[in-house]
């Protein structure tokens, strides 16, 4: 075997054991993520709720977390961080670090947000990872009987009657509660004020108090309050009626067959999270959601928990920033 030959072998036993090398540094890389997925969540999750306690997002994130912290052993903490439409909370949970334990519980509001609000420190599609779409319910006109007393028929000839002297609360400027009243104001051709809270839950308080007329609310915070009499449902949003509430007539029932409002709920993360963390905290989420005592839960607030996957619920949001920018157009809507 002459040198140059003896050189090539040497050269090329190199190249394969480097090779090999990088192989099973590979394998060891791989297993060591895989490993630290499978042992995800290894310590307390936190997960913002952009409102006050007792709003709608907190209706569905308190038993999420519930049966979350049943299932993995580990506790999901809900931090509450209202103001701004939700926006607020939003800044927030966009600055956590992307290691798997912060979560992000938005809403349909945090859709309409980018066209209302001219400065947000925070891209819900740049700075956020979405999960899992866990709630839709539909909207629901909800009165003070004591203030608005009757039926929807009566409820609009007082409105009709009095321009701008009557009042409706939402969560916020911005919120699908602010956009329901203006999508009702312009398919009725009527006049109410609007009040804007630091959320649902403060908003609904007033309303039960008396100090505000009505709401245009999503089902699932107003459904306690409805069966405890304490306001009064007139009408849900939509083509039918919804089956936790058969005695409240829908929209297209009353004659405004384009009033098609829901409200929904949906779980992020953190850009920057890992794939394989990810992963874990959709698979904890859907078995959190769709356990016995969270579809009890959900069928006595009349909502549904989405089976859209991961892709499919991406879509949907950047469909839902597209479609809430054409109303706010066309409504006008301003934040007060």
């Amino acid at each position: 075997m002459n040198k140059l030959t003896t050189r090539r072998l040497v050269l090329g036993r190199a190249a394969a054991a480097v090779a090999g090398l990088t192989g099973l540094s590979g394998l060891v890389g791989s297993g060591a993520a895989w490993a630290q997925a499978s042992a995800w969540p290894a310590k307390p999750v936190t997960m913002v709720v952009p409102f006050p306690a007792g709003g709608g997002t907190d209706a569905f994130a308190r038993p999420l977390s519930a049966q979350f912290s049943k299932l993995t052993g580990k506790q999901l903490i809900i931090d509450n961080r209202g103001g701004a439409g939700g926006t607020l909370g939003a800044g927030v949970a966009a600055k956590a670090a992307p290691d798997g334990y912060s979560m992000f519980m938005g809403a349909v509001h945090h859709t309409i947000a980018p066209s209302m609000y001219p400065k947000l420190d925070y891209n819900l599609e740049r700075d956020f990872i979405p999960l899992s779409l866990v709630a839709v319910v539909p909207q629901v006109l909800v009165v003070n009987p004591a203030r608005i007393p009757g039926d929807f028929k009566a409820f609009l000839a007082q409105v009709k009657a009095n321009p701008g002297k009557l009042n409706y609360g939402s969560a916020g400027g911005g919120t699908s509660h602010h956009l329901a009243g203006e999508l009702f104001k312009q398919q009725t051709n009527t006049f109410i004020t609007h009040i804007p809270y630091r959320g649902a839950g403060p908003a609904l308080q007033d309303l039960i108090a008396g100090n505000v007329d009505m709401m245009f609310d999503g089902l699932g915070s107003s459904a306690a309050h409805i069966k405890g009499g304490r306001i009064k449902a007139l009408m849900v949003s939509g083509n039918k009626r919804n089956p936790a509430f058969p005695d409240v007539p829908c929209a297209a029932e009353l004659g405004l067959p384009d009033y098609t409002v829901s409200t929904w709920y949906g779980v992020w993360t953190v850009k920057g999270t890992p794939a394989d963390i990810q992963a874990r905290m959709i698979e904890e989420i859907r078995r959190a959601g769709l356990s016995d005592e969270a579809r009890a839960i959900w069928a006595n607030q009349g909502a549904e928990f989405s089976n859209m996957n991961q892709q499919q619920f991406g879509q949907f949001i950047s469909s839902e920033i597209a479609r809430w920018a054409q109303v706010v157009k066309a409504s006008g809507a301003k934040l007060d």
